[in-house]
């Protein structure tokens, strides 16, 4: 048995190959194997963690290495002399030494059955001397059941026995069933580099679910406020066969070099890839004559050569929203789940896998990510994968490489998926679509994780395809290749991070001045957050854009946003009265602070009026409320009485509305009609492709056909007409 102490991360790792074992290479599985790691213990010393080389690698923590170095140090206070056990003088005794020597033995391969025999013998041995109180050899006796004694209390300080001290009833020597409990080693194959605590916690079993051949089951734990995200990917339940055909074709496939421009789309070089490996495990399956299963095999080879190993897999649950990977590397990965909330998981990622990461991030980008440039931010795209990842390193980090990972729908948000989820009410829907159409201009603030891009794409579902639509973004966030497969005119523009500034890439504020050169369009601002807002504001001073404007920032109120605009942003307060709408989504915790919902809690409108302050001199004033007692947003009686500025603008250009408030307002109600219609016909169906961006998109379009239709016909925008037809349309669709 070969070994080696490494030094990882400030700490002694013990490194055994078991390659050649004809044993498990387990310590909880077999008593040889925990013999050998006493053995190499006791050689190297000061060790932190355990490591097994095998087919599979399993690696021991700091918490179960101390118990066998425990173990490994009582068995020097064992060995002790014949003459210690049956001092000079004594006729009896040669059983009792020989039951000392094999103590020694066994508490190596098997501690807890050593402290189980030793605890039988001392009771014996008690029993016998009463008996024999008064025979000549008594004290000979007694000095043994001293030394029996000693021991015992030796073996009771082993943290291994007070773990399993009250499960020791009844139990067989070498049954290893309490070492499956004590030891739950990381496993992982030899050819990924993520460990996983294979075996499930103690608790309840809540849900489980597959994504792909994944399994996922999430348990809540006695006395834990978090619950526990399970994983178990297919790499981890390959057969031996599997496990050795991925292992060498793994290798073979890394000395790949892609094209440099390759590296331009990433997804070419994963299509590439995968198509290899399918050939060279279709060449295997006809040369073996045995069934592969190519498309699960190729999968994982895949995304162990070129992609992010087993973050891909959490990154395909569509209820995972968050992921945190901590430095030091020594906690699991923390997700937020959409159905469970926060989640501790079974996956531990290693230095290796988040130097990886961190290297193709680096690739993929064009962005550094060094002690000099401690921050990248980027994003991760797969098929329709999207995440955003927000990378930390020395010297930001003190212990290393960080990540936070922030998981993008498939799809675009849209206002009846929101409706559903119980995010807004119909009207407010309907009033924002209205607000969309009307070119306004929007700012969507909140903090971090209430909403506020999910909600800034259901706002550009809402703008007509014949509009175009430039998104202006430092990190791509925004679903643009969905908004051009499904027929938008749209162009992006990738910025300068205000964080890590890049000289190769244009400045923000550069960004949407080239916008404004590029035609009349909608502009869609990612997030507001630097020199950028001089040159957005100034754009919308001048009426340089004629369509709706629109993009997210910090803050948790109107005011809030106001004070971010004006005071950490510097734009010029009159400046800020460019901003028509400002609208608020924010995470409502429970009583019990476990829960959390995300929520609209106001859509307030900006004056003009005011000079100074607009909350001293009201110029904020709430057109939609949130009611936290009831749950739902309300209408103020601003918006239902027909006194919003906002809304009197947009109705001013309009030939059918200009002083006539009940047909505006009969259009802001129509287009809630429609949503909550599709809503309830998803529910009533089953059909939540309804709720979906491309059928929410096609009724939009066909509402404002009808809505011209209708108009030509009878010279008005009748609106029972109007969502009589479209009512019709949408079942026509069923």
């Amino acid at each position: 048995m070969d070994f080696k102490v490494k030094r990882v991360g400030g700490k002694n790792v013990l490194e055994i190959d078991m390659t050649r074992a004809i044993f498990p290479p387990v310590i909880e599985e077999s008593e040889a194997t925990m013999e050998q790691v006493i053995f190499a213990i006791k050689k190297a010393r000061k060790i932190d963690a355990i490591v097994l080389i095998g087919r599979r690698i399993r690696e021991y923590d700091e918490d179960q290495t101390e118990m066998l170095v425990q173990v490994s140090n009582i068995v020097d206070k064992i060995n002790i002399p014949e003459a210690k056990v049956r001092p000079r003088g004594c006729r009896t005794g040669g059983d009792w030494v020989e039951f000392v020597r094999a103590l020694a033995r066994t508490v190596i391969k098997d501690p807890i059955g050593a402290y189980v025999e030793l605890r039988r013998e001392r009771r014996w041995q008690n029993i016998q001397y009463e008996r024999d109180v008064d025979n000549r050899d008594a004290k000979c006796r007694l000095h043994y059941i001293e030394v029996l004694e000693a021991f015992e209390e030796e073996f009771s300080e082993l943290e291994i026995i007070k773990r399993t001290k009250t499960s020791l009833e009844g139990y067989k020597v070498g049954d290893r069933t309490l070492y499956r409990k004590v030891f739950r080693p990381g496993v992982r194959p030899n050819f990924t580099y993520t460990k996983l605590q294979a075996q499930y916690p103690r608790g309840e079993e809540v849900d489980s679910y597959k994504v792909g051949d994944a399994e996922v089951t999430l348990i809540k734990r006695p006395n834990s406020v978090r619950m526990f995200y399970h994983l178990l990917p297919p790499e981890f339940k390959l057969s031996e066969v599997e496990y050795g055909l991925v292992e060498k074709m793994k290798e073979r496939l890394m000395i790949y070099k892609p094209k440099s421009e390759d590296l331009v789309e990433p997804e070419t070089i994963r299509e590439a890839v995968k198509n290899i490996a399918q050939d060279m495990l279709r060449e295997r399956e006809k040369q073996s004559h045995v069934k592969l299963d190519i498309e699960k095999l190729s999968g994982i080879i895949t995304r162990e050569t070129v992609g992010f190993g087993v973050l891909e897999i959490l990154l395909r649950d569509e209820k995972v929203q968050d992921i945190a990977i901590n430095a030091p590397l020594t906690n699991p990965i923390f997700i937020y789940h959409s159905e469970f909330e926060d989640c501790e998981s079974n996956i531990y990622p290693t230095v290796e896998e988040t130097q990886a990461w961190a290297a193709r991030l680096r690739l993929l980008s064009g962005r550094p990510l060094d002690e000099s440039n401690p921050v990248l931010d980027t994003q991760i795209e797969f098929g329709n994968i999207r995440a955003r990842v927000a990378a930390i390193t020395r010297s930001l980090s003190p212990f290393g490489l960080s990540f936070s990972v922030r998981r993008h729908r498939e799809k675009p948000w849209t206002l009846p998926l929101f409706i559903n989820a119980g995010m807004l009410t119909p009207l407010a829907a309907g009033l924002l679509s209205f607000f969309v159409d009307g070119a306004r201009t929007m700012l969507v603030a909140g903090t971090r994780g209430a909403g506020k891009t999910s909600l800034l794409q259901s706002l550009m579902v809402e703008i007509m395809r014949r509009y175009r639509i430039i998104t202006v973004e430092d990190t791509l966030e925004l679903p643009v290749r969905h908004f051009m497969k499904a027929g938008y005119n749209i162009q992006s523009l990738k910025v300068q991070s205000p964080i890590i500034p890049i000289e190769s890439e244009l400045s923000a504020e550069a960004g949407i001045r080239t916008s404004l050169r590029l035609g009349d369009s909608a502009l869609i601002v990612g997030e507001v957050r630097s020199k950028e807002a001089l040159a957005l504001y100034e754009a919308m001073r001048v009426g340089a854009l004629a369509n709706v404007v629109a993009g997210t920032i910090h803050g948790d109120s109107p005011y809030g946003v106001y004070d971010r605009v004006v005071n950490d942003l510097k734009v010029p307060k009159t400046s800020f009265k460019a901003t028509d709408l400002v609208i608020i989504a924010n995470p409502i915790k429970s009583a019990d602070g476990l829960h959390r919902v995300r929520r609209l809690v106001s859509i307030t409108e900006v004056r003009k009026h005011w000079e100074n302050d607009p909350l001293i001199e009201k110029g904020f004033v709430d057109l939609m409320k949130y009611d936290a007692k009831k749950d739902i947003l309300k209408p103020t009686s601003v918006l239902m009485d027909g006194e919003s500025d906002i809304i009197n603008s947009i109705a001013s250009r309009v030939k059918d509305w200009v002083g006539d408030f009940d047909a505006v307002w009969e259009n802001i109600e129509l287009r809630a009609k429609t949503k909550k219609r599709l809503v309830d016909f998803a529910n009533a169906t089953g059909r939540k492709d309804l709720l979906e961006a491309n059928f929410v998109m096609d009724a939009n379009d066909v509402f404002h056909l009808l809505e011209e239709q209708v108009r030509e016909e009878v010279g008005g925008a009748d609106t029972k007409e109007i969502f009589s037809r479209w009512d019709k349309w949408l079942r026509s669709q069923l």
